[in-house]
């Protein structure tokens, strides 16, 4: 099968790496090279940088829809359009009598949006997955024609949960394009009234509520991780506060108060602080970081204003 894959984040890797191996990929599209770093040197997207590897033929587009770029991707014989991660919607003149589709990060119609990993989990939903839909001009909202299931745990981050759903992706895009030959690839229509909206995240999300409930400021931290990452002051020291688990079976402390152990209070309960980042450090387990700090007794934390 001849395959266009438009992709730009990592989210896509796994998928382009096995199509490159069943398909014939004639073509990947990404976004522009963009600076990075402190000093702004130029990097190209990690699909890119996948398709250079693979000696894969690469375009780099700042606008997938200019009349240019439409007639030049048009021309391309194919049998389908896989897009995945890819930052630019794509216009109906550019899809128009091509089978496109898209794999998303959530068991669509739930979080539709930018940033579905994040919410789901922020929301504490017991499951996730990826979904295969036909490509639309409602934001993903085409038609669902494979889904895989991904159970959601109390200790999952954004960003782990990102690779598990990433390596989901190969089978479920591998299956629609099997049996679209055979089968028109009709999929499922999308229930309106089960929509929900996964918006992209700011930097003002990421705050913790001390006083709030901690199942919620669990899921806030763990969904916000990697980025932007919850902060605390603890000990005259800003902490990212990046991965927390449930606190163990009868053991609290009052509201902003941490232990040694790495138990946080909270308003109606306690979590435990699993991993976390000094600004400027290393990623550690708390455990490291409080042996490092001599951390010995419950300290009062706070919130970065």
């Amino acid at each position: 099968m001849r395959i266009v894959f438009f992709g730009s984040g990592a989210f896509g890797l796994p998928t382009l790496t096995r199509l490159h191996s069943i398909c014939d990929v004639r073509c990947v599209v990404s976004q522009p090279d963009r600076p990075a770093g402190r000093r702004r040197t130029l990097r190209p997207t990690p699909v890119s940088e996948e398709a250079i590897r693979l000696g894969l033929t690469l375009e780099r587009c700042a606008d997938v829809n200019e009349t240019a770029c439409v007639d030049r991707f048009r021309a391309i014989e194919a049998d389908a359009w896989v897009v995945i991660a890819f930052g630019q919607k794509l216009s109906s003149a550019l899809l128009e009598d091509r089978f496109a589709i898209n794999l998303h990060a959530s068991l669509l119609p739930r979080w539709r949006g930018a940033a579905p990993i994040h919410h789901a989990i922020m929301a504490g939903d017991v499951e996730t997955g990826v979904s295969v839909i036909t490509l639309d001009q409602v934001m993903d909202g085409g038609l669902v024609l494979d889904q895989i299931v991904q159970p959601i745990t109390p200790t999952d981050t954004t960003g782990r949960l990102h690779d598990v759903l990433a390596e989901l992706g190969p089978d479920a895009v591998e299956r629609v394009l099997e049996a679209h030959p055979h089968s028109g690839s009709k999929g499922q229509l999308q229930d309106p009234k089960l929509v929900t909206l996964a918006p992209r995240l700011a930097r003002s999300d990421a705050v913790l509520d001390l006083e709030g409930d901690c199942v919620t400021q669990r899921n806030c931290i763990n969904g916000l991780s990697p980025w932007p990452g919850c902060r605390l002051l603890v000990d005259g020291v800003e902490l990212r506060v990046l991965q927390a688990g449930p606190s163990p079976e009868g053991v609290h402390w009052p509201p902003g108060t941490l232990s040694p152990e790495g138990i946080l209070g909270l308003g109606n309960g306690s979590v435990q602080l699993l991993e976390v980042q000094a600004v400027g450090g290393r990623v550690l387990s708390f455990d490291t970081w409080a042996n490092g700090r001599r951390f010995k007794a419950p300290v009062s934390v706070d919130v970065p204003k």
